[in-house]
């Protein structure tokens, strides 16, 4: 390990929102050279476009590792810590986020340059409290300062998404979830800006300058906007507190979460944090809340390592230099890293090996292009090992270099897929960013840059496509103005437009926005709408009051539709003949009058319609109670309107065997049919007569199934739809058979029973078997008529009267009467 200890290295420790790089800024600018290592391409170009607004661009370098803008005169260095050019002799040196030599994939780096990066006159190292116990001991003269965060940042509590306030980050862990949030924000918000780390500086500029105009409200991102991106940022809402690092999906530590919530808050304004579930793995622990609060963190003890000048004699000597275990009682040897997993996996083939003879630096600088494309180590091993073949021949083929460069100049496609290009392009813009492995370096790093730039226009312009509505937010802005302002129009077919802007559709009553407005306007354009369309919904009422009857309907569902739009539905009332008109809830925005006046225009077609559609459920309701009609009638006509209009007959046999001759005749009259099983309205058996019954059974909560039986159907099988006794239909047996057709076969056995007196008879069978009555039913059904199967005489069944019906109390027939009327069924 090598440690150059030098004077004047200062440690700037403490919270999120302390100016620390701004600090850094000023020192470097301050002195005649300077240079400062920062953990992401993203805020390496930030900085380098604030100093080259100080320096000059002649004066100022940027290098990272896909993109080197190196002028010939420059003087101050804004780097990715991994590409720090330490063999410069620079008055000042910093490197920012310095508590990232804890990290398992990259820390061996951070600990490198804080052990050997160093100014001629200052060196800095910005950082968290955490690390000062690991800095006194690996660099003992260091004077550290502490800088107090300049804002207060408090726990607001679990939020959800649609109620998080304006100037919120919402902070995810996966682009799959910053995708998700980010189109759930647009449905209910308008829109959010995209911020991750794998997004090229222009399209995070574009996405960052949109949410610092204000063109949209809310930004989401990962958790590299914890990395000292400046933003105005109020609230920062965590949509879960576990990632995946690489190796498992593990929880956040309480630094990493003050990390992210520190970008809350700007300078001297406060700023909050919280989550979106309160409960659950996702939640915040009151340990971790209190700890984030008061920016206590569990300090730092050691920090990962690595050569970082390994021996580049040979392989095995490379590989025995990357896997030495540190000197100091601080450092541990650093994980596997990916360019050293890709660096074994190659030295396995021994025509590498064999190419690499004098070529090892070569080798270990071709493993590490980084993953950009997070292929995996195989594919990415696989793509390492043919750059090194052509370079251990020389450079990388021209025309090879070509054709894959131009594969990737092309801006169709939906979000993933530019995205997934601008991986691919960063990966040779940093193969053209190595000075010796292409014939013309700088003309295809230009070539490579120019299609970044041009994909990343295209990411942006897909991203606000995707994930911002710009016309919902402009119209927000003019609601914002006062609802009282905005003109309102309405066509014929009931578009609703304010100022141009189509917002939404008065359907009958109901004002349905625009799908594609969020949630926040739909308040905003729902209270416009009660203020502006008031007028309309009252024309709309009185003209629903003036219509004929012919305008409405009853539906399926039991509701009541004018000109096809449902107004209304049935509910219990008073008795089944006499429901309770239930008004939409889309005409609670009508004055009380108003909505009194279609209640009883809609109370006058419905008793008029039941009327037409039942006549005898309304007379029997009418008989039901009025006080002349006795008590038989009334107990008769309370059963059957209670079945609206049918009954069984078994239950009213006392009620029946009661009435007068006068009660048989108005029963008649209103054409009643007393069957032999059943009580029933022959009329209300027909379709148009069913669909009312049902309505009003299923208004009175008396369940009539799930779907009418069909038209002119006389037999169904039994739990067919519709084959239920409310909708008229006797189970007997397998089959359901229609009541009346049941009353005709009892008459045609009853007529002839008393053609043959006291002997044994032999029915007719011909309507029976007309109507497709199977053998099993035909049984059935006598003995629930109360006949009892006899003797059959040469094949033929016959039956004998015993007595008054006794509905499904009779037992079943015995074998041999089945196999008698199989044979009259067949006769």
């Amino acid at each position: 390990m090598t440690r150059i200890d030098r004077p004047r290295v200062t440690a700037v420790l403490g919270p999120t929102n302390t100016g620390k790089t701004h600090l850094a800024i000023e020192r470097m600018c301050a002195h005649s050279s300077g240079m400062i290592g920062f953990p992401l391409r993203l805020l390496a170009r930030e900085v380098y476009d604030r100093v080259v607004a100080i320096k000059g661009r002649e004066r100022v370098a940027l290098i990272t590792g896909e993109e080197r803008i190196v002028p010939p005169d420059a003087r101050w260095f804004l780097c990715t810590a991994e590409s720090m050019p330490l063999q410069r002799d620079v008055a000042f040196v910093a490197l920012d986020e310095a508590q990232l030599g804890a990290d398992a994939e990259r820390g061996h780096v951070f600990t490198d340059r804080l052990l050997r990066a160093r100014g001629r006159e200052e060196t800095m190292i910005l950082g968290s409290e955490a690390l000062r116990p690991v800095l006194r001991a690996l660099i003992p003269d260091v004077e550290i300062v502490e800088r107090p965060r300049f804002s207060t940042l408090s726990y607001a509590g679990a939020k959800k998404l649609s109620r998080l306030p304006r100037r919120s980050a919402i902070v995810a862990f996966s682009a799959e979830e910053v995708y998700a949030t980010a189109e759930m924000l647009r449905r209910l918000r308008g829109g959010a800006a995209v911020v991750m780390g794998a997004l090229s500086p222009r399209t995070r500029n574009a996405q960052v300058a949109m949410f610092q105009a204000g063109e949209v409200d809310y930004l989401v991102a990962t958790d590299a906007i914890g990395m000292g991106l400046n933003l105005d940022v109020g609230h920062v809402a965590f949509a879960g507190l576990s990632k995946f690092d690489g190796q498992r999906r593990r929880r956040l530590t309480v630094a990493e979460m003050a990390q992210i919530a520190g970008r809350a808050g700007r300078h001297q304004r406060d700023g909050t944090f919280g989550g979106l579930v309160a409960e659950g793995p996702d939640a915040f622990d009151p340990e971790e809340i209190a700890a984030i609060e008061a920016h206590r963190f569990p300090r730092l003890d050691w920090l990962y390592w690595r050569d970082g000048e390994p021996d580049l004699s040979s392989v095995d000597a490379l590989i025995a230099s990357l896997t030495r275990r540190p000197d100091h009682e601080r450092l541990r040897a650093a994980p596997e890293a990916i360019d050293l997993k890709v660096l074994k996996r190659l030295v396995e083939d021994p025509a590498v090996r064999a190419s690499a003879r004098g070529k090892v630096a070569r080798l270990w600088a071709a493993c590490g292009i980084p993953d950009f494309a997070k292929l995996g180590i195989d594919p990415h091993a696989r793509f390492v090992g043919r750059i090194f073949g052509y370079l251990a021949q020389g450079y990388i083929p021209h025309q090879w270099f070509a054709d894959e460069v131009a594969r990737l100049d092309r801006t169709e496609g939906d979000v993933e897929t530019i995205a997934g290009r601008i991986a691919a392009i960063r990966s040779w813009a940093y193969i053209a960013q190595r000075p010796d492995w292409l014939a013309d370096p700088q003309a295809w790093a230009a070539r490579a840059l120019a299609i970044e730039e041009r994909l990343s226009d295209a990411l942006h312009a897909s991203l606000t496509q995707r994930f911002v509505d710009k016309r919902t937010t402009a119209l927000a802005k003019k609601i914002g103005g006062g609802v009282g302002e905005l003109p309102v129009e309405i066509d014929a077919q009931g578009e609703v437009t304010i100022d141009t802007h189509a917002i939404g559709r008065l359907e009958g009553f109901r004002f349905v926005v625009a799908p594609d407005a969020r949630a926040a306007d739909k308040r905003l354009l729902l209270a416009t709408a009660e203020k502006r369309l008031a007028g309309e919904r009252r024309r709309r009422a009185r003209a629903l009051v003036a219509s004929d009857d012919a305008a409405f309907a009853l539906t399926a569902e039991g509701e009541i539709a004018a000109d096809g739009l449902i107004v209304a539905r049935l509910a219990r009332g008073a008795s089944l003949a006499r429901p309770q008109v239930a008004l939409d809830s889309a005409l609670d925005c009508l004055d009380p009058a108003v909505r009194g006046e279609v209640a009883t225009r809609l109370r006058a077609w419905l008793d008029a319609a039941i009327a037409r559609a039942l006549p005898s459920v309304a007379a029997l309701a009418e008989a039901a109670r009025a006080k002349d009609a006795g008590p038989a009638l009334r107990s008769v006509a309370g059963a059957m309107e209670a079945g609206a209009g049918f009954a069984a007959r078994l239950s009213l046999r006392e009620a029946i065997e009661a009435l007068t001759p006068d009660n048989r005749r108005w029963l008649r009259r209103h054409g009643v049919t007393l069957g032999a099983l059943d009580l029933f309205d022959p009329r209300l058996l027909k379709p148009g007569a069913q669909a009312w019954r049902r309505a009003l059974l299923a208004a009175a909560g008396t369940p009539a199934g799930d779907a009418l039986p069909p038209p002119g159907a006389v037999t169904l099988p039994r739990g067919a739809p519709g084959a239920i006794p409310v909708l008229g239909y006797r189970a007997l047996g397998a089959q359901a058979v229609r009541i009346d057709l049941v009353e005709r076969i009892a008459r045609a056995a009853h007529d002839a029973r008393e053609k043959a007196g006291k002997t044994p008879f032999a029915p007719d069978a011909t309507l029976a078997v007309s109507i497709g009555l199977q053998p099993a039913t035909i049984a059935r059904l006598m003995a629930e008529l109360g006949f009892r199967a006899a003797a059959p005489v040469e094949g033929a069944a016959r039956y004998v009267w015993q007595g008054r019906p006794r509905a499904r109390r009779v037992a079943p027939a015995p074998d041999n009467a089945f196999a008698a009327l199989a044979q009259w069924g067949r006769g």
